[in-house]
């Protein structure tokens, strides 16, 4: 039996920094907690904060106190800068992650509530929406004094269950574009028993079974994650939701986010193999953890090689998914695999084959991205093309473009090197058409010779090898680019013509961002460029906004998975 990992890569995480509200709910300090997991050999945290409700939906522990507050807000708006201060201190120890468990509150004020509460939680990388209040105000997982008047209210278990199910097909058609992953679709089985129509969903003709299997499609629909949430465990109910769930959920390919739900130091850590070992039981090999809203493929298994590959794999969906709005970057995408990466056509059963192709294509929306990490091989192409050793400074690579349009030459491909000293080297393949290489060589001599300390043409040369080991941008589209992946890269397609890539490189130049490496492709009249640069991103996504109707697509592309 191959083993499994001992870590987990939490969504819904620990509760806890909110040391100043009225009713004491995850008050353990966040430091306290990364100190710990820093100790553990972690390489993540996950935190996690609730929405703040209205007034009118408190627990009978909340009413109690006699004060009318909104519960957490004052923490709740400070979250994200603890979280920031937080990644500054602990930088290079921890990745520290945190999310939103957005409450529902129905459709009216409740939607406008949530939807202010999701602007003001900035950079969070996930948000959970969960249904923990009845519309009568009573709470799902509150006390069971509130519970048994809940479902005096509503008359039998079958309508206490199915008024849950409604809230949260409510909750998914009203505020679907907020979230990523459902909550403990199964919370109520914390005060109520589940009536025999709901354990036996699967084969019932009851409506409450029908209602159930519909939720389950909804969710699958709109490519929401499912909450594999150890806190029922931790409250004797059992791992929300129930194995009879999660097969059905495995089987209509929802994907499944594993946490433990806590509120305490003490219980950090406890039962992350355990979560493993539950989903494993219903079929999965594998879950998913965000990052700034983008999934994250995580392997269940504690195998090297197998967790490289997922990692190139989470490169791959993050390239194609900066490329994508907010809302196309929802859709699952369809997935090839090849060459080593194989194995990966039984785990995704949607997947297409690639033979002996070593790489990961990764499509949706008429866009691809082709990844992997094997060191793209040296074709030893015969071109024509320009070498420049220079100075490794921002505008210097600017220049040379600047120079080569002013004579109506192109630039076909690319190769771009740091020397990591200061220097840099190039190797520019031409379009010499016009025979004006020559005058453009001297006019780089004569005005930035200073920059240059080489400067040649030459024809019939072999295309250079500048490639180590790392993960690499195989293809944009289908074109190749072969790029090594940095933290930041920017991807284009532009009119494929002298000039154009300059209006980019100028741009990048005039604020001062440097150019680590370049790779460019063509494909007819279109041009693709890929550059890993150094700068700030604000100031980049600024300048690419601004690259004029030649530009089809420019985006700054920035990793966060790890």
């Amino acid at each position: 039996m191959r083993k499994l990992n001992e870590f987990i890569w939490e969504t819904h995480g620990i509760h806890a920094g909110t040391e100043q509200d009225h009713v004491k709910h995850g008050i353990d300090k966040l430091e306290d907690i990364v100190d710990k997991a820093i100790e553990a050999g972690n390489p993540s945290i996950t935190f996690i904060i609730h929405s703040p409700r209205l007034t009118s939906f408190r627990y009978i522990a909340e009413t109690d106190t006699n004060v009318k507050f909104i519960r957490g807000n004052k923490s709740y708006l400070n979250y994200p800068k603890r979280i920031a201060g937080l990644r500054e201190k602990y930088d290079g120890q921890i990745n520290i992650k945190y999310g939103v468990e957005l409450e529902w509150m129905g459709p009216d004020i409740g939607l406008q509530w949530s939807r202010s509460k999701i602007f003001q939680a900035e950079d969070a990388d996930y948000v959970i929406g969960s249904v923990h209040f009845a519309p009568e105000g009573l709470p799902y997982d509150g006390s069971k004094e509130e519970a048994q008047e809940l479902l005096k209210m509503r008359g039998s278990l079958e309508a206490y269950w199915g008024g849950y199910f409604d809230e949260m097909t409510q909750m998914i058609e009203c505020f679907g574009d907020m979230i990523q992953i459902i909550g403990h679709i199964d919370l109520p089985k914390l005060n109520v028993d589940m009536p025999e129509a709901l354990v036996n969903f699967e084969t019932s003709a009851h409506p409450l079974a029908n209602k159930f299997r519909t939720l389950l499609e909804l969710i699958a629909d709109r490519n929401l994650s499912l909450d594999v949430n150890m806190a029922g465990k931790f409250k004797g109910v059992g791992v929300y939701p129930v194995q009879s769930i999660l097969r059905r959920a495995n089987e209509l390919q929802i994907p499944v986010c594993v946490g433990t739900d806590t509120h305490h130091v003490r219980y950090y850590g406890l039962n992350y193999k355990e979560s493993l070992e539950y989903i494993q039981e219903a079929g999965y090999e594998s879950y998913v953890s965000y990052s700034k809203l983008i999934p994250e493929n995580r392997t269940i298994f504690d195998d090297h090689d197998l967790k490289v590959k997922y990692t190139v794999l989470n490169k791959g969906i993050e390239l194609l998914n900066q490329r994508l709005d907010e809302t196309q970057r929802r859709i699952i995408p369809d997935f090839s695999f090849g060459g080593s990466f194989s194995e990966f056509v039984d785990i995704y059963r949607s997947a297409t084959g690639m033979g002996d192709y070593n790489a990961i294509r990764i499509r949706k929306y008429g866009k691809s991205i082709t990844v992997t990490n094997e060191i793209p091989k040296n074709t030893q192409t015969i071109v024509n093309g320009l070498f420049s050793e220079h100075l490794d400074e921002p505008g210097v690579i600017s220049s040379l473009f600047n120079t080569l349009a002013s004579e109506g030459i192109n630039v076909e491909t690319a190769r771009l090197k740091s020397n990591n000293d200061g220097t840099a080297v190039a190797f520019l393949s031409l379009d010499n058409k016009n025979g004006k290489v020559q005058n453009a060589i001297d006019f780089t001599k004569g005005t930035d010779g200073g920059l240059f300390k080489s400067l040649t043409y030459q024809e019939h040369a072999a295309m250079p090898n500048y490639y180590t080991e790392g993960v690499y941008l195989l293809e944009m589209d289908g074109v190749k680019l072969n790029l090594a992946l940095r933290d930041k890269v920017i991807l284009t397609k532009h009119f494929n013509a002298p000039g154009v890539l300059l209006i980019l490189l100028s741009a990048l130049a005039s604020k001062k961002i440097n150019i680590i490496d370049l790779r460019l492709g063509k494909l007819n009249n279109v041009g693709y460029s890929a550059l890993a640069v150094d700068g700030d991103s604000d100031v980049i996504r600024a300048l690419l906004s601004k690259l004029g109707d030649q530009y089809y697509e420019a985006n700054l592309i920035e990793f966060h998975s790890f």
